[in-house]
């Protein structure tokens, strides 16, 4: 049986013809809330915080938002020039309760993409997050194994903050690092335990994710030796639709919010012991 589609089919009258639009928005056009008893002034502020200025405007007040308007502003990261207190578990005035490291790896040659290494604190308190340490790395010209060259700047990157766990994507090149990074990792003594990441969401979308709502809400704090990084000049020629410049800083920093982070507890902190009652008749 064979089916003849009609490619110049024509609609006798405009398609839709007599409806009408209706658009009822979070917030009326004073600023009170459309639904005051569901969402309250609070509950929405909280809202906007959490998805971001650009998912908010969109699906929360049904304004279109165009892709290519959306920008991450550098000027609205707070510095901070504080050292995390292992024995307080303190950064500032800061209580830190997770940690997480992310490595998006790439062959390191000066003028290609850059492999990247990126380290976080978390406070989930105040939900903010603190871009503490980053390192792009860059092989020699003349190093014969630079993916072994880039594990042993990884480990003492692991080793000077005392992280036992690192996210490393394995997209691509990343593939054979586990094996190479294993190898190194058993000769040290173990005890660093390593997360493979398949990404299949692409990067413009995590990026923008993971960094927009933080950059909106306030919450995305950074160590002042940030800035002698190309990090923010990443920041600066980033766009969602892509095509602009090197993001690679900017990817391991998402790749590091989205990693399930290591709980952090003051070293100086004792563990509390609990006695269960077992003197009871079933």
């Amino acid at each position: 049986m064979s089916i003849i589609v009609n490619k110049k089919i024509h609609f006798s009258t405009p398609f839709l013809l007599g409806y009408k639009k209706f658009v009822l928005p979070i917030l009326n056009p004073d600023g009170t809330s459309t639904w005051p008893q569901m969402f309250p002034p609070d509950k929405i502020s909280d809202l906007r915080k959490t998805v971001g200025e650009h998912h908010f405007m969109a699906q929360m007040m049904l304004n279109f938002m165009p892709l290519e308007n959306v920008r991450l502003d550098p000027g609205k990261i707070q510095f901070y020039d504080a050292d995390f207190n292992f024995i307080t578990g303190k950064l500032g005035n800061y209580t830190i309760t997770g940690a997480a490291m992310y490595w998006d790896p790439s062959l390191g040659h000066k003028n290609t993409d850059s492999s990247v290494c990126a380290f976080i604190f978390r406070d989930d308190k105040s939900h903010n997050i603190f871009l503490h340490d980053i390192m792009y790395m860059v092989v020699p010209p003349d190093c014969p194994q630079p993916l072994t060259y880039q594990c042993d700047l990884v480990l003492d990157f692991l080793n000077k903050y005392k992280i036992h766990r690192l996210a490393l994507e394995v997209n691509g090149l990343g593939n054979a690092l586990p094996e190479i990074l294993g190898d190194k990792i058993a000769k040290n003594g173990g005890g660093i335990v390593i997360q493979r990441v398949n990404n299949h969401i692409h990067k413009e979308t995590r990026i923008m994710n993971a960094l927009e709502p933080l950059l909106g809400a306030g919450r995305l704090f950074a160590h002042t030796k940030i800035q002698q990084t190309p990090f923010l000049s990443e920041m600066l020629g980033w766009s969602p639709v892509g095509g602009i410049g090197h993001d690679d800083g900017l990817d391991a920093v998402s790749g590091a919010i989205n990693t399930m982070p290591i709980p952090v507890r003051p070293h100086g902190a004792t563990i509390r012991q609990y006695t269960a009652n077992t003197n009871f008749k079933i």
